[in-house]
């Protein structure tokens, strides 16, 4: 057994350190839930009942429905303003006599285990319950709550046993209970005849399951006569890592936006030969695209061209007018300027 809680029993000015371990363990036989077909695992997602969207584990709160429909929900710093005990002390209130423990308030039961340096404390304690025929009422603190509990003796161990609060427990409120019964005396006497023929001492070992035996025996026969079969490995998704979660989006995605994923790797033999008909593929497909947009990147230098042409060609024309204009009157001028200077 190993250990879930450790603290110290405290009585008085004695102190007992223990440590505190489950009493009791269930030998129920559990089922899982199959795909009867493939025997793979069925698995239960949480899902929110108003949207009908799977919820993560992050996204879910605590709510609280009040008797009139109201919704009240909680966050951490509502919860961290309650009373919380985390104390690792086993306080005793009261030493009670047994016969006036009512088993119904009686819940789980586990064993108190001292300390190397405590044991005497521990059998001083263990001996006085015994001898007075009482049990302890004490108060402990176990998952972060206060709770009622008892010490009581089994064997050479004392046991603390938790209890329920009294407004846990439900009153037998029923009808026929208070319907008055005439019991004769015969009746009486043959019932109590009855009952101490079938008298005797409580020993725990002489019952055992029935029903678990029984269905132990049928799995066992069952594996036996061929009845089993291997268990289902799970997908591969569900144990791939990150990387490969990844990869699978990925490709999940380029595949819904209408692209073609790339393939897996394909195996050595055939790699060299599948890579050259991709390429050529490829390289056939992207020669036309390439010719077409050199024709239309030559059209558009062409048209920009003959656009600045005709925006230049008035322009040259008033320059040759301008320059011819020019060389005529020169030519008219020249006889002046050689009369000029003969005459000088």
């Amino acid at each position: 057994m190993r250990a879930i809680w450790n603290g110290a029993v405290s009585f008085g000015l004695v102190n007992v350190p223990v440590r505190l371990y489950a009493a009791t363990t269930n030998h129920d036989i559990r089922f899982h839930q199959v795909h009867e077909r493939d025997g793979g695992r069925i698995r239960q997602k949480r899902t929110c009942s108003v949207c009908g969207e799977e919820v993560q584990y992050s996204e879910i709160a605590k709510g609280y429905e009040t008797d009139d429909g109201q919704l009240i929900m909680l966050d951490d710093d509502d919860l961290a303003t309650l009373p919380v005990a985390s104390g690792h002390e086993i306080d005793v209130v009261q030493f009670v006599p047994s016969d006036q423990i009512d088993a119904l308030l009686l819940d789980k039961s586990y064993y108190l285990e001292p300390e190397n340096k405590a044991v005497k404390p521990y059998a001083l304690l263990r001996e006085a319950l015994r001898e007075t025929d009482r049990m302890a009422v004490v108060k402990v603190a176990l998952r972060q709550r206060e709770t009622l509990a008892l010490l009581r003796v089994r064997d050479e161990a004392i046991v603390l046993q938790t209890m329920l609060w009294p407004d846990e427990v439900r009153e037998p409120e029923f009808e026929t209970l208070r319907t008055e019964v005439d019991l004769r005396p015969q009746e009486m006497q043959m019932a109590s005849s009855l009952v101490e023929s079938l008298s005797g001492d409580f020993d725990s070992d002489q019952f055992e399951d029935d029903y678990r035996q029984a269905m132990v025996d049928l799995i066992e026969y069952k594996r036996e006569h061929g009845g089993g079969r291997p268990a289902p490995e799970p997908a591969a998704a569900d144990e791939g890592d990150d990387m490969t979660d990844l990869l699978t989006a990925l490709r999940r995605s380029v595949e819904a936006a209408g692209g073609k994923a790339p393939a897996e790797e394909p195996a050595a033999a055939s790699s060299d030969s599948g890579s050259e008909e991709v390429a050529a593929e490829s390289g056939s497909e992207e020669k036309p695209k390439r010719s077409r947009s050199r024709t239309k990147k030559t059209e558009e230098k062409t048209e920009e061209k003959a656009e600045q042409a005709a925006e230049e060609a008035p322009k040259k024309s008033t320059r040759r007018s301008s320059s011819k204009k020019k060389s005529e009157d020169d030519e008219e001028t020249a006889p002046a300027k050689s009369r000029r200077s003969k005459s000088a």
